[in-house]
């Protein structure tokens, strides 16, 4: 869905995982058909998929999961009581987890997450996952709310390198967040470009490094759906 002078598709090397990925995309992130790193992130995992909504309290196919796959389903969302995949021993994890995790990860904006989840009920009950971000994100064309937010595929690049410490997956990820470089790097080129008709002369003022953030009071975090 992208010019051939950006096409991507030479750079995607899909992995095979024990985990299934189960990306609940947002409406907002789904019409983003060539950035979206939701997208990106499905690409680069075989065994994965994408299911669109808001609330998905009465979805058909999280509920199939939901019901086939329960014991084992896990949301990835942050919070006060959730299992830390950065503080547990590989005993503790594949206790946790099992096998075949199913991990269901929230792909839109802060706000458009937290309202996903307040809406859906199912996922509510859903034992949750988190990790402590040590990794700044590589996405410099979007300003961060804070440094522990990451993109989706950045997010999935972590735990599976976290599974992996924890001997549950075997997959090697060092190419994993080349498609997502490529974007950023394609993106900066036309934004850079004086050349360019998306060029963008201010471009040095707008686009900060990962070390700046937006501030408290304009736009704030909360993990716990009211």
């Amino acid at each position: 869905m992208r010019p051939s002078s950006t096409c991507i598709c030479k750079h995607i090397s899909p992995l095979q995982t024990k985990t299934r990925f189960i990306i609940l995309m947002h409406p907002k992130e789904y019409k983003k058909e060539k950035i979206g790193t939701g997208r990106i992130t499905k690409l680069q995992l075989e065994n994965s998929e994408i299911i669109v909504g808001v609330d998905f309290t009465k979805n058909n196919r999280v509920n199939e999961i939901l019901t086939k796959e329960n014991s084992c389903s896990f949301l990835l969302y942050p919070g006060k009581d959730n299992f830390n995949l950065s503080v547990r021993k590989s005993s503790e994890l594949n206790s946790f987890m099992g096998n075949n995790p199913h991990l269901f990860i929230l792909d839109g904006t802060w706000s458009c997450a937290r309202k996903m989840l307040k809406l859906s009920k199912n996922l509510q009950k859903l034992k949750r996952v988190s990790f402590d971000n040590k990794i700044e994100s590589k996405f410099i064309i979007k300003q961060q709310p804070a440094a522990l937010c990451l993109s989706t595929i950045e997010s999935v690049y972590t735990v599976l390198n976290l599974l992996k410490k924890g001997n549950l997956e075997q997959c090697e990820t060092k190419d994993f967040l080349i498609p997502f470089e490529k974007i950023i790097e394609y993106q900066l080129e036309y934004i850079l470009n004086p050349n360019s008709k998306h060029y963008r002369p201010t471009a040095s003022k707008e686009i900060l490094p990962k070390n700046t953030y937006k501030k408290n009071a304009e736009r704030k975090i909360q993990f716990e759906p009211e």
